[in-house]
């Protein structure tokens, strides 16, 4: 044990150190390193949400980093999120007039510069201090939706003083129903113009490597995790100066939880298998606003759905993090628009990664998607700016698919820009998933 303090002091003391000299340096200095200054955003160019991934996963430690990309067991679902979408064929057209194009839409009303939100990930602010606020920011600026988890770093008050401007919050139904009703009225009194009920993690599924770093809020002291971290001198100097360092919703707010920082044990503790359809009926008269409803991946739960009051769904399977063997959501989108399309909004989530992937759900049924781990690596790689730039690499490449589609708005995407206007090909999609998760283990491992 006196070996391990030892170690800790050591890894301590050279990260002061080296933070100071790196934080001395000028901005030639701190350029040629690759920090973000004034003018210098990325010594790189950015091209797409690979390039924000790579860089994300050189600057936000280990733990961190897979926390956000991995999926639960052997992550089968994870992969065919990717691999389905993949498969997908657009379909090409020339000679049609798109010199103006209109990417904007409506989300449950409201009006959006893109058909996407960004979707609510447990521990942001780990990815880089006050990660929820940096994020939110650059949602507002790009005229988008921005969801915060309830598991979230900087708290729904702190965003709310940060930001100035409204967004959507994440509710889980935990047993502690009276902490829930006041979460509730929390995100009332903070503006929040959407609550999105997640109705698919009443148990949490396994996430191996998560168990194998030790996460928890702050980092489980080992050395490796000790070292790893004391290389990672851009992410120590933003969690230092963020305002919080634990599950800022849940701090000074649930009886015990100042001293527990653990993700698993909490959610094991408190997240309930007892979950049904009274409890949304239940929220439905807490919450007066905009409801939405995520995790749904059944027609028959689709219907139920259609007649809770809510105003949305998100086909979603909580991005390949809980039922390890289930469909990709893009493979149950098509069957679930046609069933209740007519009676609720539907969303769509699940390996988004491109604006050819936010073409082919709309193109399915979905009136717009959210964007998750996509974002997550830009703000991983370079806070605020790494976000915006997530948001604007979709929003190019999503404006280009539409023009070589022959589409100028984005209410004119349908069935009509895939190859025979349907998905082609469960067989296809078998045949690139070994190829797939080769890539996947090699880009990500």
């Amino acid at each position: 044990m006196c070996r391990l303090a030892k170690t800790v002091l050591i890894a301590i003391n050279y990260v002061n150190a080296t933070i100071g000299n790196v934080f001395r340096a000028t901005p030639a200095q701190q350029a040629a390193q690759g920090q973000d200054v004034k003018g210098v955003t990325f010594m790189i160019p950015m091209t797409c949400i690979s390039d924000l991934r790579d860089l994300a996963k050189r600057r936000v430690p280990r733990a961190f980093y897979e926390y956000a990309i991995s999926g639960s067991y052997n992550e089968e679902t994870l992969r065919a999120n990717r691999t389905d979408l993949e498969a997908i064929r657009l379909r090409q057209r020339i000679l049609i007039d798109v010199d103006k194009r209109d990417l904007s839409t409506t989300i449950v009303g409201q009006k959006a510069a893109l058909p996407i939100a960004l979707a609510p990930i447990g521990l942001l602010g780990m990815q880089h201090g006050d990660g929820e606020i940096l994020a939110a920011k650059a949602a507002n600026e790009a005229g988008v939706p921005f969801t915060l988890s309830t598991m979230s770093v900087c708290s729904i008050e702190q965003v709310a003083e940060a930001t100035g401007k409204p967004f959507w919050f994440q509710v889980y139904v935990i047993r502690d129903r009276a902490f829930i009703e006041d979460l509730i009225n929390r995100a009332k009194a903070a503006n929040c113009s959407a609550l999105v009920l997640t109705l698919d993690l009443q148990i949490l599924g396994q996430r191996h490597r998560d168990v194998k770093n030790g996460l928890t809020v702050p980092p489980e002291i080992k050395i490796s995790n000790v070292i790893d971290i004391a290389t990672k001198l851009r992410w120590l100097w933003s969690i230092y100066n963020s305002r919080s360092k634990t599950f800022g919703n849940l701090a000074g707010h649930v009886k015990g939880m100042e001293n527990v920082n653990s993700l698993a044990e909490w959610t094991a503790s408190q997240f309930d298998p007892t979950l049904s359809w009274k409890d949304v009926a239940w929220i439905r008269k807490l919450w007066p606003g905009k409801l939405i409803l995520k995790g749904i991946m059944d027609v028959e739960d689709a219907k139920l759905a259609a007649k809770s009051g809510a105003d949305a769904l998100i086909v979603s399977n909580h991005g390949g993090r809980q039922l390890d063997g289930a469909a990709s959501s893009i493979s149950m989108l098509p069957q679930i628009a046609d069933a209740v399309g007519k009676d609720i909004e539907i969303m769509f989530d699940g390996g988004v990664r491109s604006g050819q992937d936010i073409m082919r759900a709309l193109a399915l049924g979905a009136k717009s998607c959210m964007v998750g781990r996509a974002y997550v690596y830009g703000l991983g790689a370079a806070g605020q700016a790494g976000v915006a730039k997530a948001i604007d690499i979709l929003r190019k490449e999503l404006d280009v698919t539409m023009a070589l589609c022959g589409v100028s708005k984005v209410s004119d995407i349908g069935p009509q820009v895939i190859v025979r206007g349907e998905r082609a090909v469960t067989e296809t999609a078998k045949k690139a998933a070994p190829r797939a998760k080769a890539k996947a283990a090699k880009e990500e491992g």
